[in-house]
């Protein structure tokens, strides 16, 4: 039997374990997709069939989120019969976390049994094609803290987790993609787009020169998570799907009287989550479907 004795820091494997069997011992509920949602998007945690519910704040280990626009809390429940825990609210960087604390309820996810999760996050457009109120399926990331050593793996290697160097080549699974795009052509979703997504610590939007530098490395879009959580998803084995929703264009010429605002943000998710509310749940519902006929996606 696994110790489950708490560290300062909360976030060891035992703390994990900890975490997960709190948590299945108040739910009869065993997910098998995990959904993180992102500034404004929280409403995917509304489809949910007979939530259960659970504040941050009750739960062991777990960091409190400080966000406006992040309810905080762990939703269980069904999404068109497929058991699902959903984040109403993740945390970053900016918040003042350590790197590990902040992806801890991705360990969590994995030891309760989640094997795909479903990423969304509200991002900047760096990329001049697109619009705000796009979709961008994320295809790769940048992750900008990690050329400065700030990486969730950092650390001595703990094996149950998964192995020293994860590969990070397919993070975004291939397959889902696929679907999403074929789920987004049946619905006649127009404003769907594929990108490179670039994470920054924030909390401060970009500068333009920022902006510029970003947009010529090859970067779409830009954010202040999601990226993290892929890196320690993947490295525990689990498939990954993330979206960016394009709240606000970034500031690209220095004569532009634009400002990026987190209210932008917000707004921006109310008019479109309906819309990313039901790809995602479609999508849910054939990942059986896909998984079968798919193996070789993770």
């Amino acid at each position: 039997m696994l110790s489950t004795t708490d560290t300062d820091s909360g976030d060891t494997y035992e703390a994990c374990v900890a975490t997960a069997n709190w948590l299945l011992s108040n739910t009869q509920l065993r997910p098998t997709v995990g959904i993180v949602c992102g500034s404004g998007l929280g409403g995917l945690a509304e489809m949910l069939k007979d939530p259960q519910i659970f504040k941050y704040s009750d739960i062991p280990n777990f960091p409190q989120s400080t966000v406006h626009g992040h309810a905080g809390q762990l939703v269980f429940g069904t999404l068109k019969g497929k058991p699902c825990v959903c984040m109403q609210g993740r945390f970053h960087l900016y918040e003042g976390y350590p790197i590990q604390k902040i992806t801890l309820p991705i360990r969590v996810f994995k030891l309760m049994g989640v094997e795909t999760i479903f990423m969304t996050n509200a991002a900047g457009g760096l990329n001049q094609d697109y619009k705000v109120g796009d979709i961008m399926i994320i295809k790769d990331h940048i992750n900008f803290p990690g050329f400065a050593g700030i990486n969730p793996l950092k650390g001595p290697n703990d094996d149950r987790f998964g192995v020293r160097f994860p590969c990070m080549s397919d993070a975004y699974d291939r397959d889902l993609r696929q679907l999403a795009h074929k789920v987004a052509a049946e619905l006649g979703y127009d404003f769907l787009q594929e990108g490179v997504y670039s994470v920054l610590g924030g909390p401060s939007f970009e500068t333009i020169a920022e902006c510029r530098m970003l947009h010529r490395l090859g970067a779409d879009a830009v954010g202040m998570s999601t990226a993290h959580e892929v890196i320690v998803a993947r490295h525990s084995g689990m498939r990954c799907f993330a979206l960016s929703l394009i709240s606000n264009r970034a500031v690209m010429d220095y004569d532009s009287q634009e400002r990026a605002n987190h209210e932008e943000v917000l707004e921006t998710g109310r008019l479109r989550s309906q819309q990313l509310e039901k790809l995602v749940s479609i999508m849910v519902t054939r990942l059986d479907h896909n998984n079968n006929n798919n193996n070789s996606s993770s």
